[in-house]
């Protein structure tokens, strides 16, 4: 097993880590936003409705609502399913609900599934076997997620990524920012337990014909469209 610059001892690494912090936080981005629009490019030909699962605060929701008629936000956390339900009162295209993953019914009454930073949160297996429920033949799952360091190519692209942000940074941010105060329930964290390879392998396994790639800014993206035969045991 390689080991992960994220999680090392080695006091070299560990005081780059924090002066890549620290430029990360003066000109900061956000990197799950930066994968929407691989998203939005990739949604489905039917789009009558989508579900969101994990959806924060509803950045994604907000995009989706604009391609998707109907669109169920979904969090685990109460305070982020807060926030979102008050972001769209009053917009009936959108419902938000308190709720796990696996307590949605595997109806395949959705034509879209996207999951940003928030599989990692769920065991990985069933809740592939679950996405393929809850999808309708011709339906499309879109996940942005996080993983472990599992090999060196792993290290290098994240070692490339560490590097490549703070750059991205200076340009989409070139002023230094100022500290904002905090507000809103804290946005739940969780390390990863799988590795890019174990995630690859996995839907490989569970969804015949997805495509998994390990990206740039500590991500990988794995699409895969749920065909008329396809027999979902989720």
């Amino acid at each position: 097993m390689v080991a992960d610059p994220r999680t090392t001892t080695n006091p070299l690494v560990r005081a780059g880590g924090r002066w890549l912090g620290r430029v990360n936080a003066r000109h900061p981005w956000n990197h799950n936003d930066h994968f929407h629009s691989w998203i939005l490019r990739r949604l489905p030909p039917r789009r009558r409705r989508a579900l969101d699962v994990g959806c924060g605060a509803g950045r994604l929701v907000a995009r989706l609502r604009e391609e998707v008629a109907e669109v169920v936000a979904l969090d685990a956390d109460a305070g982020m399913a807060g926030l979102a339900r008050e972001r769209f009162a009053g917009d009936d295209a959108v419902h938000v609900r308190h709720r796990r993953f696996e307590d949605v019914p595997a109806d395949g009454s959705f034509d879209v599934v996207t999951m940003v930073a928030s599989l990692h949160h769920m065991d990985l297996e069933a809740a592939l076997r679950h996405a393929a429920g809850v999808l309708a033949p011709g339906g499309r799952l879109l996940v942005v997620g996080h993983a472990r360091i599992g090999a060196r190519r792993d290290l290098a692209v994240d070692l490339v990524s560490s590097f490549a942000s703070p750059l991205v940074g200076l340009v989409k941010h070139p002023r230094v920012a100022r500290p904002a105060p905090a507000s809103g329930p804290p946005m739940p964290v969780r390390d990863p337990g799988h590795t890019y390879g174990e995630v690859a392998a996995t839907a490989r396994r569970v969804l015949p014909g997805s495509r998994f790639r390990q990206r740039l800014f500590f991500r990988y993206t794995l699409e895969w469209t749920r065909s008329p035969w396809h027999r979902s045991t989720g």
